[in-house]
């Protein structure tokens, strides 16, 4: 019986909030693909969430078949042309399709509706991220503090550059600063690199350069991860922590600045990553995604849709990447093709496709790695 119990709690506590956000993430961005290829004049023949045997479905007046499938890890949307999912054409088949008919498929569409066809699949993720943000930042307001220093840490990188609690932070390498979270996100993405920290003492203005300290912390949930800190510290009195309310113009243009720094982070992240300042450790695959899901659930719905937002904004970039296969494979053949004033061949087209292929399911088995040995072994 306690079995039963707990497999029916890690259900409803993790795989259920997992497939409910992941595959409403999908959806979004599946659309995004579909309403575009349907204005651009491209026929739909599928439009899928999951992968592998179809569950349930139904074919509507255009001919296009919605359906659920078995494997809930992605989505597709496969239009008249294509030789599968992914999106390779079909060259035989579309050589035997009448003039009007090569016109609605996507290998014969202009160039243009192609790029848009696909680019509007990244975009509908971005656009879901501004909405869920906005809608937090309008229905709870926005917690501020002010970038007062109240204390500075012994032994830190701040205390060694001589920064004093009751110092203001004016800018930071020449970046303005408005509240203590702009200083604690610009510097956790900057471990062991050289910052200038402007701050006001009085009637005085200093820059002072420092090296944020590589630093490993730990979430309410244990998750661990490295940033990098320069040791200060505020609290109630001197930050002035509020919340301020916001209208519904203001939250979407927060929206879109919170949006902008998930993206942002997310490349200097990655950049940290392959330069060698930051492990990979956070790169994490649908067994991550799954926890965190669980954990977000438990602290209310406001937390659910704050990761759903940042997952969608993390699927609109992976999907961006050069890679055939994603998204941003299909813009960088687009971009060969208006250079070269032709598309790419077929052979070349599939070979790429394997290849693409391929290097997803490496980073795929990489990230499973990451969210089941890695980071303990780490």
């Amino acid at each position: 019986m306690d079995a039963v119990l707990a497999a029916f709690g890690f259900l409803t506590g993790y795989i259920l909030p997992f497939i409910v956000v992941l595959s409403v993430l999908v959806f979004v961005h599946e659309m995004g693909h579909y309403l575009a290829g349907r204005w651009s004049g491209i026929r739909v023949l599928a439009f899928s969430i999951g992968f592998g045997p179809e569950l349930a479905g139904f074919t509507d007046s255009h001919g296009t078949r919605w359906k659920l499938s078995l494997i809930p890890l992605g989505g597709y949307v496969r239009f008249f042309g294509d030789a599968d999912a992914s999106s390779l054409p079909d060259a035989d088949g579309i050589k035997s399709l009448t003039p009007s008919e090569q016109a609605q498929t996507m290998a014969g569409a202009k160039l243009w509706k192609r790029a848009v066809t696909v680019a509007a699949g990244p975009l509908a993720n971005f656009l879901l991220a501004i909405v869920i943000f906005a809608a937090i930042f309008g229905i709870y307001g926005k917690q501020v503090a002010d970038p007062v220093v109240a204390e500075v840490k012994a032994d830190s990188a701040a205390f060694a550059a001589g920064v004093k609690p009751g110092d203001v932070l004016v800018a930071i390498d020449g970046n303005q600063v408005a509240t203590f979270d702009d200083v604690r996100r610009y510097v956790s993405v900057r471990p062991d690199l050289s910052v200038v920290v402007t701050v006001r003492r009085q009637d005085e203005t200093l820059d002072l350069p420092m090296v944020p300290q590589r630093t490993e912390l730990s979430d309410q949930f244990g998750n661990k991860m490295e940033v990098g800190v320069i040791g200060i510290v505020t609290d109630q009195q001197s930050g002035n922590f509020r919340v301020e309310t916001l209208t519904p113009l203001q939250a979407v243009g927060e929206g879109v600045l919170q949006t902008w720094h998930v993206i942002t982070g997310t490349g200097d992240y990655l950049w940290n990553v392959v330069t060698g300042r930051m492990k990979a450790d956070q790169l994490g695959g649908p067994i991550r995604v799954a926890q965190a899901s669980g954990q977000m659930a438990s602290l209310g719905v406001a937390a659910l849709l704050q990761l759903g937002a940042v997952l969608s904004v993390s699927i609109g970039l992976l999907n961006l990447m050069p890679v055939p296969v994603l998204d941003g494979g299909h813009l960088m053949f687009y971009a060969v093709e208006a250079i070269r004033g032709k598309p790419a061949s077929p052979a070349v087209q599939e070979i790429a496709f394997r290849i693409g292929f391929a290097l997803i399911m490496m980073l795929m088995v990489f990230a499973t790695w990451n969210d089941t040995f890695g980071r303990y072994l780490s």
